[in-house]
């Protein structure tokens, strides 16, 4: 959420950069600074009632122990009907605030002066390619004819049990993914990353702290009889461990990671770009986050980009980085890279990765705060990344190291399967 005197002090500066998202509703901006104005006009009268109560409240003592009881009496009247117009004041100002905020939580985060303009994904600028085209065998066959020749992935079972989007690992196919999370969990360790293992429901304030409320209720299954939502990602336990919370300078950065089941309403649509483990309702992930000094937050986010890239690289995978465009980025980021994968098989791009920087946007909806070695208190940065999701991890894997045989295992994973081909 953006604060509103950065807004007032940088009208235009915030309205040219939310044009690069492609919002473009100077109204909104122009009626979070009025509402702003009445909201401190509102306080201001409330204010000098209060104190001027509080001057009367003393007469009124001096004059009762003066024994002008009449002449007190007559002042605790006017303090009477003052209370009274307090009382509307504070009515008003909380009314006033409540519209400020629901004003507020309708603009997107502020885009980084590096994010290219565009709508389409197709405007993403291409920052890296890395690595080389596999040799495949004549005809390679995508992945989810190859989950069902050696038998590795069941989609039906999964569409007999839950419905579309809910696949069933089988055999060597759910050893390779549990050997791909304990994979990444591992490199993240060494990367220097604490492991939490969090809960996979959340309420409606850790949903509101990172931003997937009120702007995402749509993609997300919600335990109506409860009022919780399944996660859609570890982002959103993991970064509200530090919800209302004060941390000391010299606690940052704070690094976190964490595996868990992901769940998403979104999928839906047809066709080959969303079958077998293209698009998927449950999904694992394991998710990096940090907590960081607002002057160190890019540099982190290279960091983090170049580890989920060494994972790429290790797993023997041909990928490419991209700057997302304004119109391609999500509501709460200030800039994110795309990691995405070569699928040979499917002669396409696959999204594997997105990690991005979302400055004070999150810290100040999760009232997450850090005290500087002067005692002035800060917003933090904080910054996640995907690192990463295995559907289309698994789905590369399978389609770029099949041969005429089966399939071979990437030489980083064996030590976590116990196997190195799938046949």
């Amino acid at each position: 959420m953006l604060q509103v005197s950065y807004i007032r002090e940088n009208k235009e500066e915030v309205l040219e950069r939310l044009s690069v998202k492609n919002f473009n509703h100077p109204q909104l901006v122009n009626e979070i600074i009025s509402l702003d104005d009445e909201r401190k006009s509102t306080q201001s009268q409330a204010d000098e009632l209060l104190a001027k109560g509080n001057a009367a409240a003393k007469q009124i003592g001096e004059l009762m122990r003066n024994g002008k009881k009449e002449e007190a009496e007559a002042i605790k009247a006017e303090t009477t009907k003052s209370k009274e117009e307090v009382k509307n004041l504070q009515e008003q100002l909380a009314t006033i605030e409540q519209n400020l905020q629901q004003k507020l939580v309708q603009l997107p985060n502020l885009p980084h002066a590096s994010v290219p303009k565009g709508k389409t994904p197709e405007e993403n600028e291409v920052v890296l390619i890395y690595g080389e085209l596999p040799q495949l065998p004549e005809k390679p066959l995508p992945h989810w004819e190859l989950a069902a020749k050696y038998n590795i992935i069941d989609f039906e079972l999964g569409v007999k049990i839950t419905g579309a989007g809910f696949p069933v690992y089988k055999g060597k196919g759910a050893k390779m993914q549990r050997a791909l999370i304990n994979f990444f969990l591992t490199e993240a360790e060494k990367a220097g990353y604490d492991e939490m293992m969090v809960p996979l429901l959340v309420n409606e304030a850790s949903g509101f702290g990172t931003g997937q409320l009120p702007d995402k209720e749509g993609q997300m299954y919600h335990v109506g009889i409860d009022n919780l939502y399944l996660i859609p990602t570890a982002e959103v336990p993991v970064t509200n461990l530090y919800r209302d919370v004060i941390l000391k300078e010299e606690e940052l950065p704070i690094k976190n990671c964490g595996y868990t089941p992901c769940f998403r309403r979104e999928a839906g649509s047809y066709g080959a770009h969303v079958r077998g483990l293209n698009r998927l309702h449950q999904f694992d992930k394991v998710e990096i986050v940090q907590v960081v000094h607002p002057d160190k937050s890019y540099e982190v986010l290279e960091q983090m980009s170049l580890h989920v890239q060494s994972l790429l690289q290790k797993l023997g995978l041909q990928y490419r980085v991209l700057r997302l465009c304004g119109g391609d980025m999500g509501f709460t980021s200030a800039l994110t890279y795309d990691m995405e994968v070569y699928s040979a098989a499917q002669e396409r791009w696959l999204e594997v990765s997105s990690v991005s920087n979302f400055e004070t946007f999150q810290s100040n909806r999760l009232k997450l705060r850090f005290k500087g070695k002067e005692g002035k208190t800060q917003l933090p940065h904080t910054l996640n990344g995907s690192a990463l999701a295995l559907p289309r991890i698994l789905a590369a894997i399978l389609e770029n190291f099949q041969t005429s045989d089966g399939i071979k295992v990437p030489e980083c994973l064996i030590p976590f399967t116990g196997f190195d081909f799938i046949g």
